[in-house]
């Protein structure tokens, strides 16, 4: 060892001993500096870590929690969409309710890959649009809807996909188990589950749109709305006039069955109609289907019609209500009768004297006009007004139609609107108008809600005298033994009407071979409790070949009280109540 090395190793013996001894020990100064410089740059690169890494969970934390809304709260109570009340009809039988449902939407600013996302969801949902939902995943908003209501199983399978940035919010979807069996008295909603039609349009009307939209419904279950309607009634009167519609190739067809006393409306329905579960229909090469929307038209409250024969009930009415005729007048209908130039001949005619029944019985345009020629046109304008027949029905359902008149009555619009042309009025008004002929004279605004013996009161205005009443309810009568009504008749129910067959007006002109058909009954006519009006549209064919009302429009009466009467509780009787009232 050279002697540098050795004193070396010396100082460091020393150094040791030193130290041992408890004496100071320092390294050089600049061993000491870059110790603490790397301690430092320690602690910082420790410090940013952990920031990244507390960013990095945070922002986990967050999607996690978003995530955990977007599915796991579907359905709870703080997300949900207000429900609207279930309806039912007056037996409690339900007509139409809310399901819990869920639409899809997206964050496109989260979404990561758009065309990829398209392509996932398209697997799951081959209909969508692929150009429309391109572009909403890239248009880089807060938010997007994708599809609307979508199955469980749909939910399902886009879950599965794991698609960063999409979710699920909960909705209602409005859902009628009947269909199309009270299409026109239900309406139907929009996407938003907002009333657009029928009563689902009345509710909103009530204020529930309004509380909505103030933010002031829950998804806290509402009372029922509970209808007049008799959903086995119901069922019954759709079934027939879809049917007859067919069987007699006509362009539509309807009833409706009310509750003389009450104003109440026990069914309705109008053909064509639609499916308020789908109230629109898109035809495979993505246009709508007008011919399917214009099922939305309800011609028993929103068309208007010459009602034809139907109207001279009323002319009668008129004559004796007014003290012009009496069941026993005598009026002379042995030729045809001339007014301004037109001349005014009978369908079924006699070539004699007829008496009112007889009138009523074969359907005398000549001796009805005469009729309407003894009063006053002011007065026979303010008869039908009083029995709402030209005005706007007042009711609950929004879709009603305003009658039509000349406007200026002159001698031959008397003479023709007698027999039920030159005035266009709903069919539905003539059915009101036509109980308060045999109800007592009692004029009871229509309603489709359950009405209490107080509204009952509030809703009647007496418009002819209980004696035209009952002599109204004998001509019905008559009629229905003796004339048209006969082919309505049904054992044991004592069923009375009148018949109308009016030229079809097309483009405002007379056509010669189409017809609109109505027949207008009541019964038990001893003691009536419903009146049933049928309407046929335009029929090619009929019973036994014909297109008359007889033919077509009183068969259909005939099987809705054939099937429903009993249903209505109304006990048939086979005694003398049948011809009682023909010994009046």
């Amino acid at each position: 060892m050279s002697l540098s090395s050795r004193i070396l190793s010396a100082r460091s013996r020393f150094h040791f001993a030193q130290h041992k001894r408890g004496g100071s020990f320092r390294l050089p100064g600049a061993a000491v500096s870059r110790r603490k410089e790397t301690r430092k740059r320690l602690l910082v690169l420790i410090g940013s870590f952990i920031a990244m890494y507390g960013v990095i969970g945070a922002r986990l934390a967050q999607y996690g929690f978003a995530g955990s809304q977007t599915t796991v709260s579907i359905g709870g109570r703080g997300t949900s969409m207000a429900s609207r009340p279930d309806i039912v009809d007056r037996n409690g039988e339900l007509l139409a309710t809310d399901l819990n449902m869920v639409s899809l939407y997206a964050e496109p600013r989260r979404i990561v890959d758009a065309d990829e996302a398209v392509e996932k969801l398209a697997s799951v949902l081959p209909d969508i649009d692929w150009s429309d939902i391109h572009r909403r995943l890239q248009s880089k908003t807060a938010f997007q809807w994708l599809k609307r209501q979508l199955t469980p199983r749909q939910q399902a399978d886009i879950l599965a996909l794991g698609i960063p940035g999409i979710g699920f919010r909960p909705e209602k979807r409005r859902f009628y188990p009947g269909g199309r069996t009270a299409a026109h008295i239900l309406g139907h909603v929009n996407v938003d589950n907002q009333g657009l039609a029928g009563m689902e349009r009345y509710i909103d009307r009530q204020g529930w749109a309004d509380l909505r939209a103030l933010g002031m419904t829950s998804d806290t279950p509402l009372a029922p709305v509970r209808l007049s309607i008799d959903l086995r009634v119901q069922n019954i009167v759709h079934e027939v006039v879809t049917r007859s519609m067919s069987a007699y190739q006509a362009q539509a067809a309807g009833a409706i069955v009310l509750d003389v006393n009450t104003g109440e409306v026990l069914a309705m329905a109008s053909v064509p109609d639609y499916d308020p579960n789908e109230p629109s229909r898109t035809l495979p090469d993505g246009t709508i289907d007008k011919e399917y929307e214009n099922g939305w038209l309800n011609r028993m409250s929103n068309a208007t019609y010459e009602m034809g024969s139907t109207f001279k009930s009323f002319t009668l009415a008129m004559g004796l209500d007014m003290g012009k005729i009496t069941l026993n007048s005598v009026l002379d209908a042995t030729k045809p009768l001339r007014i301004a130039g037109f001349t005014i001949h009978d369908d079924h005619g006699q070539g004699r004297p007829l008496t009112v029944p007889e009138v009523f019985q074969y359907s005398s345009n000549i001796g009805t006009a005469a009729i309407a020629a003894m009063v006053e046109m002011d007065d026979h304008r303010a008869f039908l007004t009083r029995l709402g027949l030209l005005s706007k029905m007042d009711t609950e359902l929004p879709e009603v139609a305003t009658p039509s008149q000349p406007r200026v009555w002159r001698k031959v619009n008397q003479a023709t609107i007698s027999f039920g042309h030159g005035v266009a009025t709903t069919p539905m008004q003539t059915a009101i108008a036509g109980a308060a002929l045999i109800n007592g004279g009692k004029l009871i605004s229509p309603t489709f809600l359950v009405r209490s013996p107080a509204d009952i009161a509030s809703k009647t205005t007496q418009v002819i005298s209980p004696k035209t009443s009952a002599d109204m309810r004998f001509l019905f009568h008559w009629n229905g033994v003796k004339g048209s009504g006969r082919s309505a008749q049904v054992p044991g129910f004592n069923v009375g009407g009148k018949t109308g067959t009016a030229d079809k007006v097309i483009n405002g002109r007379y056509a010669a071979h189409l017809n609109f058909n109505a027949f207008l009954a009541g019964f038990p006519m001893d003691k009536p409790q419903y009146v049933v009006l049928t309407t046929i549209d335009a029929p090619l064919t009929g019973e036994k070949g014909g297109r008359l009302a007889a033919y077509t429009a009183a068969p259909m009466a005939k099987e809705i009280i054939t099937r429903s009467a009993a249903l209505l509780g109304v006990k048939p009787s086979f005694g003398d109540g049948d011809t009682a009232l023909l010994n009046y």
